[in-house]
């Protein structure tokens, strides 16, 4: 394992870190799956651990993630462990009636804080993320200054904005003429580049990125069919129809030759491709079992220029239209 620095933070962390949004297993907004179906939670245990074996230290969760229970099995395995680096996330609330609101008062993010200290058994979060927020909502500043707060208090080391997955460019514009965080958490894989005209401004600010869906819900590990189905309460289900699983199939048949050329998997033709960017501090694709951990670990590349730019050239004719279907 390789690692690089957090931007000017000072923090090191392992170039691959763990997405524990699935661990979090299943949970309904109403009748929307926002989870990722049934896991087993001896088998999560057992996957970060491994995970920790393999060398990773960066650990990715959220409040919202299975409704808290992500955070509470991470702070089973590692709790206050200094070796490794814990970042969640605050805004995403549920209503009565099962619809998802957004809450970015400084009452809320305050509570939540410590809330996700207890369930991830930490006296600090090392870095804590504003989930999805809009710059209508850093204007407001309430938001900014609950996590100025917080560092000022010692509750967490760091803070950033998980940025927005289809148009991430005003917040991060916002952030940056601002001056503000730390860090960006933004989707950045072969059928998403929305995020790259974002990246080397970040970098020279002092921004560490964190690139969250490598491999877009699955797609890009290539153990897809056409035939494959996800379970109701898997939130795949609605995103990844059976016209639109065809036809992002299709498009990326010309990209994966390159896997056989460096003797790769698709999985880490899709890692080694986000990692090329030295932008990037982390990539973190989910992890759900020990086999994942060990295979989200290896066979990252160097790719040659060529071979990158010739990806990058596909997106806007061929990937970002089929991207739109997938909101």
């Amino acid at each position: 394992m390789d690692y690089r620095e957090f931007g000017s933070t000072g923090m090191m962390v392992s170039e691959v870190g763990f997405g524990a949004w699935a661990i979090g297993g299943p949970a309904m907004a109403g009748e929307i799956p926002i989870g990722w179906g049934d896991v087993d939670d001896a088998t999560s245990v057992s996957a970060l651990r491994e995970a920790f074996d393999q060398g990773i230290t960066f650990y990715d969760t959220a409040d919202f993630y299975g409704l808290g229970h992500s955070e509470k099995l991470i702070g089973e395995v590692f709790g206050n462990r200094e070796d490794v680096v814990i970042a969640s996330k605050v805004g995403h609330r549920l209503r009565d009636d099962g619809t998802i609101w957004t809450d970015y008062s400084a009452e809320h993010i305050l509570a939540s804080c410590e809330a996700s200290l207890r369930r991830l058994r930490r006296e600090t979060i090392d870095l804590y993320q504003l989930h999805t927020a809009r710059v209508s909502d850093l204007e407001r500043g309430e938001c900014v200054e609950a996590m100025e707060r917080l560092r000022r208090e010692g509750k967490i080391r760091h803070w950033a904005l998980s940025l927005n997955t289809f148009d991430p460019h005003p917040e991060a514009e916002y952030m940056l003429e601002n001056d503000l965080g730390e860090g960006f958490q933004l989707v950045l894989n072969i059928i998403n580049q929305e995020a790259l005209g974002i990246l080397d401004r970040a970098r020279k600010q002092g921004m560490g990125i964190i690139a969250r869906m490598p491999l877009q819900f699955g797609v890009l590990t290539g153990k897809f069919t056409k035939d494959t189905r996800f379970a109701p309460d898997d939130h795949r289900s609605f995103r990844l129809t059976p016209g639109v699983l065809s036809d992002t199939l299709d498009a990326l048949g010309p990209v994966w030759p390159l896997a056989d050329k460096y003797g790769i998997s698709k999985t880490e033709l899709s890692m080694s491709f986000i990692l090329s960017f030295d932008a990037v501090s982390t990539v973190i694709p989910g992890i759900k079992t020990p086999e994942q951990a060990r295979r989200n670990t290896s066979g990252i590349v160097k790719l040659s220029d060529e071979d990158r730019d010739f990806i990058t050239s596909m997106y806007e004719e061929t990937f970002r239209p089929l991207l739109m279907r997938q909101k």
